[in-house]
Formats: structure tokens, C-alpha cells, sequence
């Protein structure tokens, strides 16, 4: 079975291949809604889309065995690639921006596999060069 080591929380859990990474770490007890570096974390774990892919807010950074996750999807590919914003509303339209968006998954539409490592939470570059580029 494969392992999902949470590095923030130092934790380690072992899930059943084919498993989604959201439900099994909120089954750990691990908060995945840590708000825009960190603003906000009390109204997300309220207010969110419950793993409809459409908030943003349960975003994570996959720095080991990417390759053991499912293939992007098109509402990560609409988040994470696409330039402009949707024409629709939606709370974060657009994390084009952000930095790591080739590592970046929403975890309510990931797919564990194998074994990975996952920071829950990563921060926001508001103020880098390529945010308002």
C-alpha cells in the first residue's frame, strides 16, 4: 500500500492504491484549508467546495513521486495553467501565478498510487515576478 508522508505535519499515513488524497487526509486528520498563507484557515475549513475541484483551497505541493499520482485533470489544468481568469465566478480562478503550478495538485482531484510526499498549504508568491507579470 502506498504512503503519503505529509511533511508539514510530520505525519505518515499508509492509504489503499486508487485512494483520494483529500478524503484520506482529512480521515488522518490533517487540515488541508490553510487559507492564502495562512489568512483565512478558520472560514475554509468551513466554506469550501467538499471536493468539487472548484475552490482551490485544498491546493498542495507534491515534492516526491509526482509520477505516482493521476494525470491532471481539466478543472487542475483550468487552475493551474491557464493565464486569465474563468469567466465564471470562482474564489481562486486562477493559480497561474502562484509558482510550482507543474507540481501544484488540488488534492481533492489527486489520486494516490504510490508513494509520495505532499506539503499541505503552500504559500502564495503575491509578490514575486511572476504574479503580476
Amino acid at each position: 500500500m502506498p504512503i503519503v508522508k505529509f511533511v508539514n505535519e510530520k505525519k505518515e499515513i499508509e492509504v489503499p492504491v486508487g485512494a483520494n488524497l483529500r478524503r484520506e487526509a482529512l480521515k488522518a486528520g490533517i487540515n488541508l484549508y490553510k487559507g492564502v498563507n495562512g489568512y483565512g484557515e478558520t472560514l475554509n475549513k468551513v466554506i469550501n467546495c467538499h471536493g468539487l475541484g472548484l475552490c482551490g483551497t485544498c491546493r498542495v505541493l507534491i515534492t516526491k513521486g509526482m509520477e505516482n499520482t493521476n494525470k491532471m485533470g481539466a478543472i487542475e489544468y483550468l487552475k493551474f495553467k491557464t493565464p486569465l481568469p474563468l469567466p465564471v465566478p470562482d474564489p481562486i480562478p486562477c493559480l497561474a501565478y502562484v509558482g510550482h503550478e507543474d507540481t501544484m495538485r488540488l488534492a481533492c482531484k489527486t489520486t494516490v498510487k504510490g508513494d509520495i510526499e505532499v506539503v499541505t498549504g503552500p504559500e502564495f508568491n503575491l509578490c514575486g515576478e511572476n504574479f503580476f507579470s
